[in-house]
């Protein structure tokens, strides 16, 4: 069994999320996949955390931050349309993102948290439903539900211990499970978030918790290379790279995983595969 994470650039479109669910279902492995928030279509565009956050600091400034939220809904009900999926399938997200924005505000920190994890949330619906729409046997779970348990830290959550042996068992369920990353719950029921960048951390820990014989990080770059691509013309790939090269590389700012994110898997010794959704081969 795989574990597939796939960053925002994967999930940007609908064109990027037909790309995704193409990749997931040509290997029966890949049976727990975790997404990202969508992200930028180019290089112009804006993160859909980013609008979320907008919208969260409008309101927390007293303002009603509807019109930053507003471009949230465009974008989903966007890739909504381009995926051909039903009117049933897109509503209950724009529902969710207008309840999490009116929601009553008992602390800062927890409603930034609430109104952050929207992306990768609705994200995973409806990655889910397009795999259904296409003939998977694909759900989404809830991290709660599957017992991402974290420290009460807005913003900058820790996994709890207890996690690992409540999420082993989605190792027993049947069909693709789509589980969003970045955010778990509190052992008191209330959402709190990684670090930003936090869904390579929620990867990396359900890779360890099932035991997966291969935590697979897709982006936007075909490699590891030993120089940044976007400053360095034809940088040498890496075909291998230990766990201590490749945390050295993350703490000196390498993007393509989190710096918190390869503990899990280090420990449990699971490798690692990093692999491009728009060349996957």
């Amino acid at each position: 069994m795989k574990t597939a994470k796939f960053g925002g650039s994967s999930l940007a479109s609908s064109e990027q999320i037909r790309k995704v669910c193409d990749i997931i279902t040509a290997d029966t492995a890949r049976r727990l996949v975790i997404v990202s928030a969508p992200g930028k279509r180019t290089s112009q565009d804006t993160k859909v955390t980013d609008l979320l956050i907008e919208a969260a600091e409008a309101r927390l400034a007293h303002r009603e931050g509807t019109a930053q939220m507003e471009r949230v809904e465009e974008r989903f009900v966007e890739i909504s349309d381009g995926l051909g999926l039903a009117t049933a399938d897109v509503d209950p997200i724009v529902d969710d993102l207008r309840q999490r924005l009116s929601a009553p505000i008992d602390d800062e920190g927890l409603y930034l948290d609430t109104m952050k994890a929207a992306g990768e949330a609705n994200c995973a619906r409806l990655t889910a439903a397009f795999l259904r729409h296409q003939g998977a046997d694909a759900h989404y779970i809830d991290p709660g539900e599957a017992g991402m348990i974290l420290s009460d830290e807005p913003g900058n959550a820790r996994v709890l211990q207890p996690s690992y042996g409540k999420l082993r068992a989605l190792r027993d369920r049947s069909g693709i499970t789509i589980f969003p990353g970045f955010f778990g719950y509190t052992e008191a029921g209330r959402l709190v978030t990684f670090p930003r960048g936090g869904s390579d951390i929620t990867g990396a820990i359900l890779a360890a918790a099932i035991d997966a014989e291969l935590y697979e990080n897709f982006t936007d770059v075909d490699s590891v290379f030993a120089a940044n691509p976007r400053l360095v013309d034809t940088p040498r790939a890496v075909a291998e790279i230990t766990y201590r090269e490749m945390r050295e590389l993350s703490y000196a700012g390498f993007s393509v995983f989190h710096d918190e994110a390869l503990e899990p898997v280090v420990r449990a010794g699971i490798p690692v595969a990093v692999k491009n959704t728009n060349n996957p081969d």
